[in-house]
């Protein structure tokens, strides 16, 4: 049986996990335009074919500056414009789709344009926790920040008016407990990686202190506070951390190491001086890290607010896994401790296989996609 080949635009804003999307919707033979201000060039470096790319730098470009020239004056006013000349620009580029996939709080206008003029299906991507459940745990963190009144109200607008809503992991479905209209609508499917990019390393017995990693802002949002206890309390430990300081500084302590942000071609030498990953967050729809740190071969332990559960594909990748509650310094500690001596003393972890690596695959995540499209649209 031949599969329909679906037309499907997709409306970003940088690259995002869309850009992964495109090119894999693309690789199975849907017919995919991608629409945003990322450059053809940065876009062609991750494989996504030129018939693709559909610029929106021209519109997007003075935001682009009054950003980076002036990044704290009238925030709200930028964003606001931002999403207005975004949503202007894939309404003028719009070509005949069967469905639009748009960021969640970005676009609407242009979403409810491809469904008037062209019966478009309506699906939006959100990344994150329901959008009240996010404002709620990060407007109890000192410093954090949070969603303001508009980007709330575009949110749920958004739900409102999609189709179908794609949320990266369980506990983001959860999140959408307390909005049942829209929780009818959502498909789950767990973000991938190129396994290419980060290749699996070799394994060894350690010896000595155990090499923790942690890859993203260093924030309370992330968990780091709890992180910092966990380390300080657990003897045979270090941890490298690798990103931008936010709300939080990096103790004076010898067991903590800090590197600036890098790009994502050189995150795997990072992750091939490492023996664990580690992710706290207490709020975090889905970390790409993790699956980035699985595809290298390192076990990851990461809090119940990441979406490192549903990396949990086959038993070999499940063995690598350990997930704790969030906010809880002392199930961190103890799982930290837990994994220092198994690494140290044995039994080996489950080796991973060419099966394993293609189950967190884009590719896998792709396909996933590409059926549930294929059955929403019932062809």
């Amino acid at each position: 049986m031949t599969m329909r080949r679906l037309r499907i635009a997709i409306a970003s804003a940088g690259r995002f996990h869309v850009l992964d999307l495109a090119r894999e919707l693309h690789r199975l033979g849907h017919q995919v335009r991608f629409y945003s201000y990322v450059p053809k060039r940065r876009a062609a470096s991750f494989g996504l074919p030129d018939e693709c790319h559909v610029s929106l730098l021209a519109a997007a470009g003075p935001m682009l500056a009054w950003e980076r020239m002036a990044p704290r004056f009238a925030p709200l006013l930028r964003e606001r414009a931002m999403n207005a000349a975004l949503n202007r620009a894939v309404i003028a580029r719009l070509q005949p789709c069967d469905v639009i996939i748009g960021m969640s709080g970005v676009y609407l206008e242009a979403l409810a344009y491809a469904r008037s003029r062209f019966g478009a299906r309506v699906w939006l991507e959100r990344g994150s926790r329901h959008i009240l459940s996010q404002a709620e745990i990060l407007a109890a963190l000192p410093g954090a920040g949070g969603p303001g009144r508009y980007a709330i109200e575009r949110e749920l607008a958004g739900y409102a008016l999609a189709d179908r809503i794609v949320v990266p992991s369980r506990q983001v479905v959860e999140s959408f407990e307390r909005d049942g209209e829209a929780k009818a609508k959502l498909f789950c499917n767990p973000y991938g990686v190129d396994p290419a990019m980060f290749p699996l390393r070799a394994e060894t017995r350690v010896h000595g202190s155990v090499r923790l990693l942690n890859v993203g802002g260093w924030s309370r949002r992330k968990g780091c506070d709890l992180l910092t206890q966990a380390v300080q309390r657990t003897d045979g430990v270090r941890l490298t951390h690798v990103g931008q300081l936010l709300d939080l500084g990096l103790p004076n302590d010898a067991k903590f190491t800090h590197q600036p942000a890098v790009a994502q071609d050189r995150l795997s030498d990072h992750y091939a001086r490492a023996d664990a990953f580690v992710l706290a967050s207490r709020e975090d729809g889905f970390g790409l890290v993790l699956a980035q740190a699985l595809a290298s071969g390192l076990p990851i332990i990461c809090s119940d607010r990441t979406g490192g559960a549903d990396l949990a594909h086959t038993p070999a990748l499940a063995d690598r896994i350990s997930v704790v509650p969030h906010g809880d310094a002392d199930a961190l500690a103890g799982a930290i401790s837990d994994l220092r001596d198994r690494l140290s003393n044995g039994p080996p972890l489950a080796p991973l296989s060419a099966f394993d690596l293609e189950a967190i695959s884009w590719a896998a995540y792709g396909r996933r996609y590409s059926d549930e499209l294929l059955r929403d649209l019932d062809v």
